[in-house]
């Protein structure tokens, strides 16, 4: 019994249709990715202390772009509104004073609060800020003529805008020194560490990964 062999034309027919339906693949993969990063979910990596303890130097975190709605790439535009963000929650934004630049931060004011700093203590609406993610290391206390660190205010955070403050208080670059957030310029909402890499002891924080962030 007799088999017919491919002609080279068949072969080269085959191959360029093989190609095509990986090119097409790997062209859909990437469209999906860009997507999902664009409108969905985002990783960003943790590179300064200004979080801890809520956020350690190599944690590797996802954002949840989709919580405050959806935005037209570059332009910052709201297409499909989700809710604002809400005190407590930790936000990544683009930084005012170098929007190339991601920051990560925790909303302590939303429009028309009322935020107050004295003697390290932080008032919103004349309230006392009740929570156990701020820490304070250095036990000395700045006066607010010299720097605003520990002391600031009153100040009312203005329409469309946030005041952010790191948990690493005494160590953190935030609201305190350059100013307010603007809402457009927040990506997202972190919700979730997926790895957390210990560059000084040069292992996996393994109890860190899959923690929730609140």
């Amino acid at each position: 019994m007799k088999t017919e062999k491919a002609s080279p034309s068949q072969i080269d027919s085959s191959q360029r249709s093989r190609f095509r339906e990986n090119a097409e693949a790997i062209f859909i993969a990437i469209v999906i990715a860009l997507f999902i990063r664009t409108f969905v979910v985002q990783a960003f990596k943790i590179p300064s202390g200004s979080m801890k303890p809520t956020l350690q130097i190599g944690d590797h975190i996802l954002v949840n772009k989709f919580s405050y709605g959806v935005k037209i790439p570059y332009l910052n535009t709201v297409l499909l509104p989700m809710g604002d963000p809400q005190r407590g929650d930790i936000v990544v934004f683009k930084f005012p004073l170098d929007p190339k630049k991601d920051f990560i931060k925790r909303v302590i004011g939303i429009p028309g609060d009322v935020v107050e700093i004295r003697d390290k203590t932080v008032y919103v609406n004349r309230k006392r800020l009740d929570h156990d993610v701020g820490v304070y290391s250095d036990p000395h206390t700045i006066a607010g003529n010299l720097r605003p660190r520990d002391n600031l205010g009153p100040i009312t955070v203005p329409r469309g805008a946030l005041f952010v403050m790191g948990d690493n208080r005494d160590e953190s670059f935030d609201s305190r020194f350059w100013g307010f957030v603007p809402l457009r310029d927040v990506s997202g909402k972190a919700f979730i560490i997926y790895w957390s890499w210990d560059s000084d002891d040069f292992k996996v924080r393994w109890g860190r990964l899959a923690g929730l962030l609140h």
